[in-house]
């Protein structure tokens, strides 16, 4: 972990890679098909093929070594595991909160261009800059084009680094990034949002109008890039993201989970109130409810926004503490923390993991990691044994379970 504790390149990518690994060997051309010099070889002729020039593949050449440092990371990666509450009291922490109020103010005329062009809130772009490389501090210190040629030849996720290489080809011929100053994380992303060179390629937008998409060292092209993507993915002008609320303890519990979309006047007759006990707008705005630790933990409605956030990071944990920091940029109060139950240890979460696929659930991978797929069985499992379904895993669940399977 880097300095002040910024999440950076390394983190993002964790929880990226936690969410979305495959096993499966790609079918792209890889390291099973010869030595790495043939296999640049051959990437170079795909490219050339694409329209990018031999002068572009020239000045890149150089940075295309193979790193095995970078596979043995890739390799190694360890599943993130921490908790909601801990993951938010570390990444939404004081300090970016007030930093990112004050750079909203010295970057206003930026920030004003940006919601009339995209829509996309001030405090929702900062918070995605904070988390990401705490303001620009922490890019990441890898070579980009070596990095992602590196995990390209690898044959574990080729699929997914080789057109990310030739896409990183494409904006040196752009004229956005020269090779030498294309710098960021491991696994290749790049610039102060850490964009993969695919979405850089497709999002990235000149909002200083030096001629060039710089992400790395121009904040308005940074904010207005970064919306740009947002926008992209779906973002709803106008439209809230994340709000805290108060449960009544009769809530139907079953009803938490993002999967159940319920128009606001029906959670406020379910009792559900602002986290300060106010009413609830009773209108037909759709939102889900959230339990990100259960139903004695925080409470949010997320809304059609908020599946933006799960695009961008669909691992719930860490989606979540980027809505819930956005908000409080955008001055909410700090959560209610409640009193959830100790979260399962790690190889507690791979045995409950393990009895759900015995019981015909589909977890994704048995790997200790809490994601929506473990969520959603859980809740299942909790409605057989008549278990509050709040889609938490508890001790209880656990006990019951291990009698089971």
């Amino acid at each position: 972990m880097r300095r002040r504790e910024a999440i950076g390149a390394t983190l993002s990518s964790i929880l990226f890679i936690a969410a979305c690994l495959s096993d499966a060997a790609s079918a792209v051309p890889c390291r099973t098909g010869g030595p790495y010099d043939k296999w640049l070889a051959d990437l170079e002729h795909e490219a050339m093929a694409q329209g990018i020039s031999q002068q572009t593949i020239a000045a890149a050449a150089p940075y295309l070594t193979y790193d095995q440092r970078i596979v043995n990371i890739d390799r190694g990666q360890r599943v993130f595991t921490q908790t909601f509450l801990e993951f938010s009291d570390r990444m939404a922490a004081a300090y970016r909160i007030q930093r990112g109020g004050a750079l909203i103010k010295t970057h206003a005329p930026v920030f004003a261009r940006i919601d009339q062009q995209f829509g996309v809130p001030a405090p929702v772009i900062v918070a995605f800059w904070a988390l990401e490389s705490d303001f620009g501090a922490n890019m990441g210190n890898y070579r980009t084009l070596s990095a992602i040629a590196s995990l390209a030849y690898d044959c574990r996720r080729a699929d997914r680094f080789r057109p990310q290489l030739l896409d990183a080809l494409q904006l040196i011929q752009r004229g956005d990034l020269r090779p030498q100053e294309m710098i960021g994380s491991w696994a290749g992303e790049l610039g102060q949002t850490q964009m993969m060179p695919s979405e850089y390629y497709r999002y990235a937008v000149d909002y200083d109008g030096d001629g060039a998409r710089n992400l790395l060292r121009s904040v308005p092209d940074v904010l207005a890039s970064t919306a740009n993507y947002l926008a992209g993915l779906g973002w709803r002008r106008g439209e809230p993201w994340l709000t805290e609320v108060r449960v009544p303890a009769n809530m139907p519990w079953q009803q938490a989970d993002l999967d159940i979309k319920l128009p606001r006047s029906k959670w406020a007759a379910y009792g559900v109130t602002l986290a300060d006990g106010r009413p609830l707008t009773a209108d037909d705005l759709p939102a889900s409810l959230l339990l990100p630790m259960g139903r004695f933990g925080s409470a949010f409605l997320v809304y059609e926004n908020f599946r933006v956030y799960l695009q961008w990071n669909n691992a719930l944990v860490y989606s979540t503490t980027a809505a819930y920091l956005a908000t409080r940029i955008a001055g909410a109060p700090p959560l209610r923390r409640g009193n959830p139950p100790p979260p399962l240890a790690f190889n507690d979460v791979k045995a409950l993991q393990t009895m759900l696929s015995h019981a015909g659930h589909d977890v994704g991978k048995v790997d200790g990691f809490l994601g929506l797929k473990t969520r959603q069985a859980v809740k299942v499992m909790q409605m057989k044994y008549g278990l509050p379904a709040d889609s938490y895993p508890t001790a209880e669940l656990l006990a019951r379970m291990r009698t089971s399977y």
